[in-house]
């Protein structure tokens, strides 16, 4: 269980953010220098350089989106320029991109950054650029929210790459572009011009995921433990019935994966923030504010709840809550995580991904006993994720944040020749998600506007 610092101030993580900050910039030159856009897209590092992993190209956005989050801390525009430029150059076939449900996290990463520097001040107004920006995003929206299935009248979800039968947990945060594209007044046009909402399809999105892949301990099955998180469910097209829990990365269907998890208490904190910020009454012809609110608050107090008592007290969990080695470590849970250990590796990026959630859940709680838990709990585990031995230091290693796992069962991840499993090295949404991190305790700390991705 975390071991909660409730003395820690986000002022008191600057330092080390600086120090973030300092060590990202030489990073991201050192991959822009050496990366061959032929070779595809960054994905993970492998003896501390960057590797590319044909599955989907999901992590395309965060090789740009990084650069961005450099620069608006920063002030170096050449952070900037790489960020800009390749988004110019190779994000528009992720805009239209059909075949994926990673929209949100490719462009909210570039478009949405830019248009939020911009909307900031720190980048100058410029009408025609701001519209491009506009555009990318409502079509990034459009397109995310035509891959539709609908489950009945009033229920469906945006189905994965895996195919129509699959709800991914990961799609919550993902489920971003769908909010700003609402906001920017844009529909989904469909046959005979029907004008499909995105609001509504988000909110429906959020409603299948919230019933199937969370667990709230209510007797559903035999593992149905408050705060559990299934990566993925299944259904059948024939008929729209829910037939079982997958994963595709976590060790089982009955166990949790720690980053869909993470995907899952960070996608519903920030779609609690965005729903709140919304006009009464736009939300009075889906049942209400507060119904919905309420929904949305459950979900993410019960992922925050199971991520804080199933996790080691530094805050940095292990891939997989029941992964089989964890009963060779003791009790692993009443003592800090050991990336070094030779049963089961760590999941730094789970971690700051999860940190984040936590800082969010916090901050729209407010002042209440619940709220000031959570916010404690993500300062402590941003805290540890910015500290040796998971920021990395070293300016030939590529990566920003250490010990992170890509694809455990699949093998994917680089197992130096000394160890037993995968351990040193980084992932590119680990990398961006620490920066993100780092960004939004700092605005914390000095007052600057609260960062968030939507338009407020």
């Amino acid at each position: 269980m975390i071991k909660i610092n409730h003395h820690l101030a986000p002022s008191n993580l600057l330092p080390a953010i600086d120090r973030l900050y300092e060590v990202a910039g030489g990073k991201i030159a050192n991959l822009h220098a050496s990366w061959d856009p032929s070779r595809g897209t960054p994905v993970f590092t492998v003896q501390g350089t960057y590797t590319s992993r044909g599955w989907t190209e999901w992590t395309r956005g965060f090789q740009f989106g990084a650069p961005m989050l450099h620069y608006d801390v920063t002030g170096d525009t050449k952070t900037l320029t790489i960020g800009r430029t390749g988004t110019l150059r190779v994000m528009a076939s992720h805009v239209s991109h059909i075949g994926v449900h990673d929209h949100g996290f490719n462009n909210i990463s570039t478009y949405g950054n830019l248009y939020r520097l911009m909307r900031e001040g720190k980048l100058p107004e410029n009408e025609w650029e701001r519209n491009f920006y506009e555009i990318a995003l409502k079509i990034s929206g459009a397109v995310q929210a035509s891959r539709w299935t609908q489950l009945g009248p009033d229920a469906g979800y945006i189905y994965s790459f895996n195919g129509p039968h699959s709800l991914f947990a990961d799609t919550i945060r993902s489920l971003r572009v769908l909010a700003i594209a609402h906001q920017l007044g844009h529909v989904l046009m469909g046959e005979k011009d029907q004008k499909i909402d995105l609001l509504l399809r988000l909110l429906q999105h959020a409603e299948t995921t919230a019933r199937y892949n969370v667990y709230f301990g209510e007797g559903r099955d035999l593992y149905d433990i408050r705060g559990r998180v299934a990566h993925e469910s299944i259904f059948n097209l024939n008929d729209g019935s829910y037939r079982c829990p997958s994963s595709q990365q976590g060790y089982s269907p009955f166990t949790t994966w720690t980053r869909g998890l993470a995907w899952i208490l960070l996608g519903y904190a920030e779609e609690l923030e965005f729903l709140s910020s919304l006009p009464a009454a736009e939300l009075d012809r889906f049942g209400g504010r507060g119904r919905i609110l309420d929904a949305f608050q459950r979900v993410a107090e019960a992922v925050a709840d199971f991520y804080i008592e199933q996790t080691p007290t530094d805050g940095i969990p292990y891939w997989d809550t029941g992964a089989p080695g964890l009963s060779q470590l003791g009790a692993y849970l009443d003592k800090p995580a050991d990336p070094f250990n030779d049963q089961e590796p760590v999941d730094s990026s789970a971690a700051v991904i999860a940190a984040q959630g936590l800082i969010r859940l916090g901050t729209y709680l407010g002042a209440n006993e619940r709220g000031k838990i959570y916010f404690q709990a993500g300062l402590t585990v941003a805290q540890t994720a910015f500290s040796e031995p998971y920021i990395s230091t070293d300016p030939k290693h590529q990566g920003l944040l250490l010990h992170a796992v890509y694809h455990r069962p699949n093998g994917w991840d680089y197992i130096p020749p000394t160890r037993k499993i995968p351990c040193g090295e980084s992932c590119l949404w680990g990398d961006y998600h620490m920066l993100e991190l780092g960004l939004l305790i700092r605005r914390l700390a000095t007052g600057e506007p609260y960062y968030c991705f939507f338009i407020h």
